[in-house]
């Protein structure tokens, strides 16, 4: 089965939601054609819109699309038999008589319009389009719960209302933000500048070219996102890892020399799993990449609405929280990435690295070396441990096993080597066929391209990995109880 790389806006081969015969439980429109997969892939659409107009913001992106399906099943909760809701209070389940798929469909369909106009609000008018295909009115505000559009458009609105002061300061609306949407509220600032290094265990900015002949050292990522509240974890440091290890350790010496040594031997399989995990243009971040696997498993086993809109409410919601506990990690440890750790213990020193776009392998002065990335966008601009890929991945893997029951995936890409990081197609490799056996083999996969790329060292990928797990098995508890598992309705 292969991986889907083209994103599809479904609104040319969406239906009219209740237009034929209403199927019993359990029976209507599978896979690709079921309103939620839609939905999903609407959301996958913005969030590539959203990287092209506001660079890439994996923290951001996370929120939107945790929120986004967090609505989706608030809404569909209330014509379920057991489900409870997250946010949506004081909307009583639907009658047994009400409980059918015309009646989720449009509910799911206000709850996700409602919120994706608030979070990707650039593109709302892709949005009434979406709902304009399913044969739903976009100016349809009412906020009647006795009705599938009212309980739509309550989902929506109940997770608005209890997320705008979550810590995201979205609105710009944390004192001294003066109305900046995520602004840095923290005043965080790192102990190293870009052209001074202090501290070579801490955190260090680093030059970027703008693509215009001139360059510029980004700033921390969302520097404040470890105080965003989770949904599911009692706390953004409730796994939180042991240090990373330190300048003039045994550990910390071979783990620089790794990253070096795998960087050196890049085979074309190595550098499109690199590329496909870092992603480029039109980027999904790692919460949207794990909705793609998610859509993946939807077509292979020929999903429900029912079976999409949980799936997609346990990885997003799994997404999110990691996310979170990432950046507890990072900005608590504000540890240093192979960038500059290379430079401080290769300095003066020949080794073998990639020479830069159109180079290929060279012999340098260890304080030359560079992630095998693109000028633009030459490391991620925050501190390295843990890796947030691996700790995602780590989480959004562990979920999907859980949810399927089976750790099979049985996915695979088809990549050409350089595409995203070599400036002249001739030096492209040849196309590679990149599989996927199981959903631990993908989330393995993404941390060690981390490494095999030269963003960080094993330790921020191995501790990355098991803090996204430990998340997993939280989220899932909670996913558990919002089913209605646990006697409570």
């Amino acid at each position: 089965m292969k991986f889907f790389l083209v994103l599809v806006l479904f609104t040319s081969t969406c239906f009219s939601v209740g237009s034929a015969q209403e199927p019993s439980e359990g029976e209507g429109p599978k896979g690709i054609e079921n309103v939620a997969y839609q939905w999903g892939g609407m959301a996958l659409k913005a969030t590539a819109n959203d990287t092209e107009r506001f660079q890439p913001r994996p923290t951001v992106t996370s929120r939107y699309l945790g929120l986004i399906f967090i609505s989706v099943f608030d809404a569909w909760s209330r014509y379920d038999q057991t489900a409870i809701p997250v946010y949506l209070s004081d909307v009583e389940r639907r009658p047994v008589s009400e409980r059918n798929l015309k009646n989720k469909e449009i509910a799911i369909s206000y709850a996700a319009y409602g919120t994706m106009k608030e979070y990707y609000y650039s593109d709302t008018e892709l949005f009434r389009k979406m709902m304009v295909g399913l044969g739903l009115d976009p100016d349809n505000t009412s906020l009647d719960p006795n009705t599938p559009q009212g309980v739509g458009n309550l989902a929506a609105k109940a997770v608005i209302e209890a997320r705008k002061n979550d810590g995201s300061n979205q609105y710009g609306e944390v004192e001294g933000s003066d109305g900046e949407p995520y602004f840095d509220y923290t005043n965080y600032r790192p102990v190293n500048s870009a052209d001074e290094n202090s501290d070579i265990n801490r955190w260090q900015p680093k030059y970027f070219s703008d693509g215009k002949g001139g360059e510029y050292a980004p700033g921390c990522l969302t520097p404040f996102w470890q105080h965003v509240a989770p949904i599911a974890l009692k706390s953004a440091d409730q796994f939180r890892p042991g240090p990373p290890p330190m300048v003039g350790s045994e550990q910390l010496e071979k783990e620089v020399k790794e990253v070096i040594d795998l960087q050196a031997n890049l085979t074309d399989e190595d550098k499109a799993l690199v590329e496909f995990m870092r992603d480029g243009p039109q980027s999904v971040q790692q919460a949207g990449h794990w909705l793609k696997f998610a859509q993946d498993v939807s077509r292979r086993d020929n999903h429900t609405l029912d079976e999409d809109v949980k799936m997609y409410f346990l990885t997003q919601v799994t997404a999110m929280d990691a996310f979170i506990a990432s950046w507890d990690s990072k900005m608590y440890y504000d540890y240093a990435r192979p960038y500059a750790l290379v430079h401080d213990y290769y300095q003066n020193q020949v080794i073998k690295a990639w020479g830069g776009p159109g180079k290929g392998i060279v012999a340098m002065k260890g304080q030359e070396w560079r992630p095998y990335s693109p000028d633009t966008f030459l490391c991620p601009p925050f501190p390295s441990y843990t890796s947030g890929h691996s700790t995602v991945s780590g989480a959004c893997g562990e979920a999907l096993r859980l949810f399927t029951g089976d750790d099979y995936f049985g996915e695979e890409v088809e990549l050409i080597p350089g595409s995203l990081t070599e400036t002249d197609p001739a030096n492209y490799g040849e196309p590679v066929i990149i599989k996927f056996p199981t959903f631990t083999e993908a989330a393995d996969m993404a941390g060690m391209s981390r490494v095999m790329g030269g963003y960080h060292i094993q330790a921020d990928n191995v501790a990355g990995l098991q803090l996204g797990r430990d998340v997993a098995g939280a989220v899932w508890k909670f996913y558990n109880h919002h089913l209605g598992k646990q006697g409570n309705q």
